[in-house]
């Protein structure tokens, strides 16, 4: 559900913020409404996921947009930016994984509560006419001003670097914001060195000879030169702080402490988060961390006491002037009770970083764009040239292909001639001769380019997969392009949890995809988390257990049999089987009798169900048991698959097999119905070509026997709604298929062999289409439909909660009609709760997104019941009601209302409207709205 919710809310936070720009210019009633009907949706779905805050949020929105619509108030410039950061709010959730949405809403909520009671504010507000539209100002402290001015003459050799007082205080808007090409260069530059500082300085900590510190010296004195050059002068002093130090370091006038690491690695943040930012927000950030930077520099340029007093005073919030933002890096190590109370006394803690309000990251259009290498733009257009002159060649072909025609013309006038030659008395054996020498001159001509055509057609086959095989390439990226953030991670984490960890990457020059490679980012940090927290043990317990006291995690990536292989494994105490065994029966996932007898790689399945931990406790950082079900899902999503593996005392390790690509998959292509579809192979468990007499009936459902284990067969012709065709081979061919908990036999009419195939999405007016992931062209350019897995084996779920499967062999057998309901709700969300809590109970159910939507639905369908929200846009639930009740067609169908609105008042508009049952949402969380629909149109084929 919370999926459901983040695409609902980047759906309506992009239609708000639109829509809100518009509102500025002109605040008509029609330019307000679909805006008030988002924020209306958005309040809908946040009750419906149990978001309070969300709810609150949208609310006070929805009630601003209210006012205005009704005439009461006139927006001026502070209110629409007050319900644009409100809308950023719901923009930032849509790009979190679900499983963070929660922590995130706690951590803000004192945020999102102060916006709301913003936004509440002016609707309630007298209205004497608008304020003056003034950018508001940062106040910064004297006393860091001055702090800051008097910690300068602490350097000792001030002369060595540029000083500071030498920095001119030319306007930056002339520079900075008129020439927003180079402030794009000094993003590129500041994601550059942000991520060489802090590689560097992690090595740093360990050994801080003179040619660890080099690198990074004049990666911070690069920094400042880019940050002078477009006039951020904030981000120049802290460079040239941070290269102070490092100089102090490199003279051996200063050896640095884990502490000033952390400040350190806390200013390279700062650059870090300017990288990920749109051009125009860099100087407003900058000047909003104004205070912070001020801290930073004091503890760059200060003593040992003065360094953690101000990771303190950073860590503690003391300075109500700081707002401390959230950095990129996956790094949510630092910011709970949990983790504090296992500080060592003696410890500095790490620089928290505290959850602020949305940042404005770069555009979608800045981040489609990717960059490609010098030499493989080269490669590119040298066989772009090679391409080209091979296409030349079609010319000579296309010549010679007009002389062969002219030559075939003239054989016929001769064979012709010769006719009449004949007649006319003429040696029939010269005539002949004459057209063989002919044949002959034509048949050489053929045969020459023939050969030539041949040579052409592998010179082609042989650029073309070039090029191909180049354009893939360049969609390839290291393995270490995604991984940076991790040694951070590691060393933050364990830092905060008093361990000390090893963090070792093999493989770092591994070449991956882009899409897959920014899709394994989430997953990677999940296991690596839970390594840190739960899986390397304290110290003195290693030591106790014959182990070193630092532990180590390891991540391997490589290339195997044409697939993407990696493995995270670390050397702590592992998982008992035993206990996982004892999570399973507890939580009644599976019988006692049967649990016992599962293997350990069967018992492993479970920890990547959803809610499923067997941590003792829940701390910040993990145990929710919410992790590794996300990086099941991304890995079932590309296509992958994951597996654990753990031996108690030794460790734990997490094996990920996934695509090279997700432009081209290798399929198994199969026949149904007559028609071929492709299975791709990464979601075969086995085929096999089984006789009838092998298969089983086990409560009136067939099974076969494979690797030991039943396997109930399905005809894939029905899961598809193609005919049923007559073979003439008796063997029975079966594609098994599976998800984490069932293994099913999909009949299939034959096997047509394996196929690499270039994956095209569907056209999206088909919508999403059942059980079909994609297209691809077959070699012969005929195209086949691309079966997606994980709605397969749904639809058999489906199939068999419902009593409907056939047997294989059988034809279908009639179990009567089926209860047809229409459910109309403009919000995402909740149609999908009301359709799933519907059709899992046998019921066949169709859904549309308004008024409008669900009467164009009741015309051309034919349904049993419609369910149907109240608020709506087009045509609301109302009107839609009334619409069906008042055409002799279509009044004999029940209709009912669902709303949030419990007010009597309102269930009397309903009942007067026409409907049969006025509910609220609150009964999807009991048997209402099924007693209900039972009470109305009876229960399945009833």
């Amino acid at each position: 559900m919370l999926d459901l919710f983040r695409m609902e809310a980047e759906s309506h936070s992009q239609s708000l913020t639109s829509g809100l720009l518009e509102l500025e210019k002109n605040q008509s009633p029609e330019n307000v409404e679909p805006l008030m009907r988002a924020a209306h949706s958005l309040k809908g779905a946040g009750r419906i996921v149990g978001l309070t805050g969300v709810v609150g949020i949208s609310h006070a929105m929805e009630d601003v947009l209210e006012a205005c619509r009704k005439g009461e108030r006139v927006l001026v410039s502070q209110d629409i930016d007050r319900l644009l950061a409100a809308t950023d709010f719901f923009s930032e959730m849509a790009q979190m994984d679900a499983s963070e949405l929660e922590e995130w809403l706690f951590a803000n909520a004192t945020a999102i509560q102060s916006a709301a009671d913003d936004l509440a504010k002016p609707v309630f507000a007298e209205v004497a006419g608008p304020a003056k539209d003034e950018a508001p100002k940062t106040e910064i402290p004297e006393d860091l001003g001055g702090v800051q001015a008097e910690d300068r003459t602490e350097v000792e050799d001030e002369s060595a670097v540029i000083p500071k007082v030498e920095v001119p205080s030319a306007p930056k808007a002339e520079v900075s914001l008129a020439d927003l090409s180079m402030l794009d260069l000094f993003r590129m530059e500041a994601e550059s060195h942000s991520q060489s500082l802090t590689a560097g300085l992690l090595e740093l900590e360990k050994n801080q000879s003179t040619d660890k510190v080099e690198p990074l010296m004049r990666a911070a004195h690069s920094m400042k030169g880019a940050a002078r050059i477009v006039g951020l002068m904030d981000a120049v002093d802290l460079a040239h702080a941070m290269e102070d130090l490092l100089v102090a370091c490199q003279k051996g006038e200063v050896k640095l402490v884990p502490e000033q690491i952390d400040v350190l690695l806390a200013s390279t943040d700062i650059y870090d988060e300017c990288a990920q930012l749109d051009t125009d927000s860099i100087q407003e950030f900058l000047s909003s961390k104004k205070p912070e930077m001020d801290l930073l520099e004091k503890g760059l340029r200060g003593d040992l006491d003065e360094v953690r007093k101000v990771l303190a005073e950073i860590n503690s919030g003391e300075d109500s002037s700081v707002d401390v933002a959230a950095v990129d890096l996956p790094t949510p190590a630092t910011d709970g009770p949990a983790v504090t109370e296992s500080l060592p006394e003696n410890a500095a803690p790490p620089v928290q970083k505290k959850v602020k309000s949305p940042v404005k990251k770069a555009s979608k259009i800045s981040e489609a764009v990717v960059r490609v290498s010098a030499e493989n733009l080269n490669r590119l257009m040298a066989l772009a040239g090679e391409s080209l002159v091979e296409a030349g060649r079609l010319s000579i072909f296309a010549a010679a292909m007009l002389r062969l025609k002219a030559g075939q013309r003239s054989l016929m006038k001769v064979v012709e001639s010769a006719v009449e030659r004949i007649g006319n008395g003429e040696p029939l054996e010269l005539v002949i001769n004459e057209i063989k020498a002919d044949l002959s001159e034509n048949q050489k001509m053929l045969s020459e380019h023939a050969s030539d055509f041949d040579v052409y057609r592998r010179r082609s086959d042989n650029i073309s997969g070039r090029l191909y095989n180049e354009v893939i390439a360049s969609r390839m990226r290291p393995f270490s392009d995604g991984g940076r953030g991790f040694p951070r991670l590691v060393r933050d984490l364990a830092k905060s949890l008093g361990k000390e960890v090893d963090f070792i990457v093999e493989g770092e020059a591994t070449a991956v995809d882009r899409d897959i490679l920014e899709r394994l980012e989430a997953p990677l940090n999940h296991i690596i988390r839970n390594s840190v927290d739960h899986g390397i043990e304290m110290g003195p317990e290693r030591v106790a257990a014959g182990k070193p006291p630092k532990g180590t995690i390891k991540v391997i990536a490589g290339h195997r049999a044409g697939m993407l292989f990696i493995e995270v494994r670390d050397d702590g105490k592992g998982m008992d089987p035993e206990r996982i065994r004892a999570k399973v029966v507890e939580k009644k996932l599976a019988p006692s009798r049967m649990a016992a007898e599962m293997s350990r790689a069967e018992l492993m399945e479970f920890l990547f169900l959803p809610g499923f931990s067997t941590a003792g406790k829940v701390t910040e950082i993990s145990g929710r048991g919410v992790g590794l079900d996300v990086v099941h899902s991304m890995v079932q999503e590309v296509g992958g698959t994951v597996r654990a593996d753990s031996e108690p005392g030794e460790g734990m390790s997490f094996s990920m097999q996934l695509p090279l690509t997700l432009s081209v998959i290798r399929t198994l292509l199969v026949e149904i119905s007559g028609e071929p579809y492709a299975v791709p192979l990464s979601r075969i468990s086995r085929i096999a070509s089984i006789l009838p007499d092998q298969l089983q009936l086990v409560e009136d459902r067939q099974y076969v026997s494979l690797d030991n284990a039943n396997v109930g067969l399905v005809p894939a012709s029905q899961i598809l709604g193609t005919a049923v065709t007559k073979k003439d081979d008796e063997n029975i061919k079966v594609v098994v298929i599976s998800d984490r908990m069932n293994k099913y036999g999909l009949v299939v009419d034959d096997f047509m062999g394996e196929q690499d195939l270039v994956v095209r999405p569907l056209d999206s007016r088909f919508g999403k289409v059942p059980d079909i992931n994609s297209v691809a062209l077959m070699p012969d350019g005929s195209p086949v439909l691309i079966l997606d897995a994980e709605d397969l084996v749904r639809s058999i779920d489906n199939l068999l909660s419902g009593g409907r499967l056939t047997k294989v062999g059988m034809d279908a057998v009639n179990t009567g009609p089926v209860q047809r309901i229409l459910v109309v709700d403009d919000s995402l969300t909740v149609r999908e709760v009301e359709r799933k809590l519907l059709a899992n109970h046998g019921y066949e159910v169709d859904t549309a997104v308004d008024g409008m939507d669900g009467f164009n639905a009741v015309v051309s369908g034919d349904y049993d019941l419609v369910v149907t929200d109240v608020d709506m846009p087009r045509m609301n639930g109302l009107e839609l009601t009334r619409k069906i009740k008042s055409n002799p067609d279509y009044k004999a169908i029940p209709v009912m209302m669902v709303s949030y609105k419990d007010r009597e008042e309102d269930k009397l508009r309903g009942l007067e409207a026409g409907a049969d049952y006025y509910l609220t949402k609150s009964s999807f969380h009991d048997e209402t709205l099924l007693t209900a629909v039972e009470d109305l149109i009876g229960g399945v084929n009833q």
